[in-house]
């Protein structure tokens, strides 16, 4: 009996998977200690750690973690994210990919410009995070750093946390918005309609 079951086509190997939500999660935990350490306001948050000696703690262990991860998780996908003569037209285009006119955008390959851009600004955010967060790190490396350079750091730091933080909001709102992008993340798959229409390119060289 033939399925009623739309076929699909592999987007994620299960290593794949596993580092994007390892990374997802050290993520979410450094974005709630880390607020809580940014200001007062936020300090209850500390109750999640078992307190605030224990988010200093764990936070800066939680850091590297997340760099570790992500690392190899950027160093797997780097050539998918190379940005070609399609992509900065795609970019050019934007106002058709807001009103999701996508026959008029040029065919995508494993990524869009749009996910290709995010992805170089996580990789700066991220190096730019631990550079900075090693130096404010006084447990190991407080005398190594005069006071200024520290508070530089701190400064640099937090702009670097925000912008991640406001481009992982919309890496989800994309997610989200493009029906059957979760799925890919969860069980590895998409449907072979989703690929060619949201990744023509990618699924002409898949399906090969």
């Amino acid at each position: 009996m033939k399925s009623d079951q739309p076929e699909t086509i592999e987007r994620y190997t299960p290593n794949e998977r596993s580092h994007h939500w390892i990374t997802a999660i050290a993520f979410v935990l450094l974005a709630l200690s880390g607020l809580a350490l940014f200001h007062p306001s936020m300090f209850w948050l500390t109750a999640l750690f078992g307190g605030g000696q224990w988010t200093r703690i764990l936070h800066p262990f939680i850091g590297l973690v997340l760099f570790v991860s992500f690392a190899l998780l950027a160093g797997r996908f780097w050539a998918h994210n190379m940005i070609d003569a399609d992509d900065r037209q795609w970019l050019r285009r934007f106002n058709d990919v807001i009103a999701k006119r996508e026959d008029a955008l040029p065919a995508a390959g494993r990524y869009n410009a749009g996910q290709k851009v995010l992805f170089f600004l996580m990789v700066i955010c991220v190096v730019a995070l631990l550079l900075s967060g090693l130096v404010i790190w006084r447990r190991y490396f407080g005398d190594a750093f005069s006071p200024g350079v520290i508070r530089a750091a701190a400064v640099v730091h937090a702009f670097f946390a925000f912008t991640m933080i406001v481009g992982i909001i919309v890496h989800v709102y994309a997610a989200i918005w493009v029906k059957g992008s979760i799925r890919a993340m969860t069980r590895g798959t998409v449907t072979l309609g989703w690929a060619r229409k949201h990744h023509a390119k990618w699924f002409r060289q898949s399906v090969k």
